[in-house]
């Protein structure tokens, strides 16, 4: 153990500023791969260049544009070491670095949002009033976490009012050993992907269904196969109006044509929400019944045994989450139709 502290080891002592300084990112003899590489690229570029008369490679090319693109969130910190004067020969942190366990080549670090970037997110969501799903377009941070980040900053900000202490150090030192995306103003930054189709419950089963070859096959009619009220994949994702703007885009309207249609698909959707609220709370006033207690508030609701159906699957019977699970793979059931529509 000595004898790598002394060797290898010896690089953990001081971190590398700006660096998750995992073990993956450093080689068996302590060396920095990335900035190992850097200097074997540097060389083989040189000699490529005076090989090939200037003649660009169009693979190189594209692996240079991707490159750029991935690192455009740290142009933030670039930008701060050019006015303070630093200059730094390291590249920007690439696959190996965000490896922390060596032998486990699958496990990739992700990123975490900066401080920055949920200072914004908060900032749209409570100054500028804007919706979550707007927040979660604008800049590529699912709607679940615009939510917590903006519940979170209120807390501190709420602590910070009070003169509760806050553990800052502990969070700026975390945050120095984990990637981030880096918010710049400048770019549109991409922290997850926000388009990702939710699991529905009703999909879990397997289904053969049998249909003709001439009939058009729609991912709508799939989903009424799943369940009669099921919709389809394009309006269950957390973002269709990104779908429906793609399309408008397509069609070849104008911006402004967009914009107002948009803007009056927001509104509907406002209203829509705001009377389904209205109409959950005034059905939970007539069929709940409150009982006071002295530290606690009981909630009663009527319930009837016939809600579970005939074969006590029902979704309106109680307890249904914890019933019986699909049967579709098991031994010697039906797995086709057995009626018509």
């Amino acid at each position: 153990m000595f004898r790598w502290l002394e060797g290898p080891g010896a690089a953990f002592r001081n971190p590398l500023p700006n660096s998750t300084n995992y073990l993956g990112a450093y080689g068996v003899n302590g060396e920095l791969l990335r900035a190992a590489g850097r200097s074997q690229a540097s060389e083989i570029g040189k000699n490529e260049g005076a090989d090939a008369g200037g003649v660009v490679d169009p693979d190189k090319e594209l692996s240079a544009h991707t490159s750029e693109v991935q690192s455009a969130d740290q142009s933030v910190a670039g930008e701060a070491e050019k006015k303070t004067g630093s200059t730094s020969e390291l590249p920007p942190a690439r696959g190996e670095d965000f490896r922390p366990f060596p032998l486990n080549r699958q496990f990739i670090s992700q990123k975490v949002l900066s401080e920055e970037f949920r200072e914004e997110i908060w900032r749209r969501v409570t100054k500028d009033g804007k919706d979550v799903k707007v927040v979660s377009a604008e800049m590529g941070v699912e709607m679940n976490r615009v939510g917590a980040v903006v519940r979170l900053k209120t807390i501190e900000k709420e602590w910070a009012e009070k003169g509760k202490p806050l553990a800052r150090p502990y969070a700026r030192a975390t945050l120095a050993m984990l990637p981030q995306t880096i918010y710049n103003p400048r770019y549109k930054s991409r922290h997850e992907p926000i388009n990702d189709l939710p699991t529905h419950a009703a999909t879990l089963q397997q289904i053969f269904h049998p249909t003709s070859e001439s009939r058009a096959f729609t991912r709508a009619d799939a989903a009424k196969v799943f369940d009669p009220t099921l919709l389809p994949a394009d309006e269950r994702i957390p973002h269709p109006e990104l779908v429906v703007l793609e399309k408008e885009v397509i069609n070849g309207l104008t911006k402004a044509e967009r914009n107002e249609r948009m803007f009056e698909r927001a509104r509907v959707e406002a209203e829509a929400k705001e009377k389904k609220e209205k109409r959950r709370k005034e059905r939970e006033e007539r069929e709940v019944r409150v009982v006071e207690g002295r530290r606690w508030e009981f909630r009663f609701r009527d319930v009837s045994v016939e809600d579970a159906g005939k074969d006590g699957r029902g979704e309106r019977g109680v307890g249904w989450r914890y019933g019986f699970p699909h049967e579709d793979r098991k031994k010697g059931q039906v797995r086709i139709p057995t009626r018509v529509g």
